[in-house]
């Protein structure tokens, strides 16, 4: 990867004290506010870790609109320069699940997936919090995604699933942006971007 290759990192932050039984448990939390939102942050990140943008969006807690926040996110960049989109796992504010596949086609780059759990899946517990449309839409969405894969990186454990590219390429991006532990740097600048501005502005 050359040091200024750039990737946009994706990564969320909302308030909440319960953990929902999710396959990116790292990432997704439960709140109680009727109509919450959740902050997303897109961090573009080069790969000798010179953070070089950053840009912010909401999402419902509990909605479907992820997929359509983080395309706005990309295009509010206006950044050609970006090579790859790392989101931090698909299941970002509780549910409100990302659609890997669409995003690829959309923006014409390769999207990579991240997430930090093991896990046997999502469906039962989609299944155990939805129900009629709304189990529908999400049961198609994450059905679509694709394979979900371990990977060692600087010997920690990542989970990624890769649409616009193959295996290998992702392997390599992940890699690539990750120079020490095991989370890329892009979404770990964007979670914490995140959680300040969502701090800042009262919760």
């Amino acid at each position: 990867m050359k040091p200024g290759s750039r990737a946009l990192g994706v990564a969320e932050s909302f308030p909440g004290a319960a953990r929902a039984p999710t396959d990116d448990a790292d990432d997704v939390h439960f709140s109680t506010d009727p109509s919450p939102e959740s902050v997303l942050c897109g961090a573009v990140v080069r790969a000798d870790r010179v953070v070089d943008g950053l840009a912010f969006e909401t999402c419902t807690v509990g909605g479907d609109d992820a997929t359509d926040a983080i395309a706005s996110l990309y295009a509010s960049l206006d950044r050609e320069d970006v090579r790859y989109l790392l989101v931090s796992g698909i299941a970002p504010a509780w549910f409100n699940l990302v659609d890997v596949e669409r995003l690829a086609v959309d923006l014409d780059r390769p999207v990579v997936s991240v997430s930090f759990e093991e896990s046997d899946g999502l469906e039962p517990a989609l299944s155990a919090h939805f129900s009629g449309a709304a189990l529908d839409r999400r049961l198609a969405t994450y059905r679509a995604a694709p394979p979900r894969r371990r990977l060692d990186v600087n010997g920690e454990t990542v989970f990624v699933r890769a649409a616009g590219c193959d295996d290998d390429e992702a392997a390599r991006v992940v890699r690539g942006f990750t120079p020490v532990g095991g989370r890329p740097e892009p979404i770990r600048v964007a979670r914490m971007a995140a959680r300040a501005a969502r701090r800042f502005a009262g919760d």
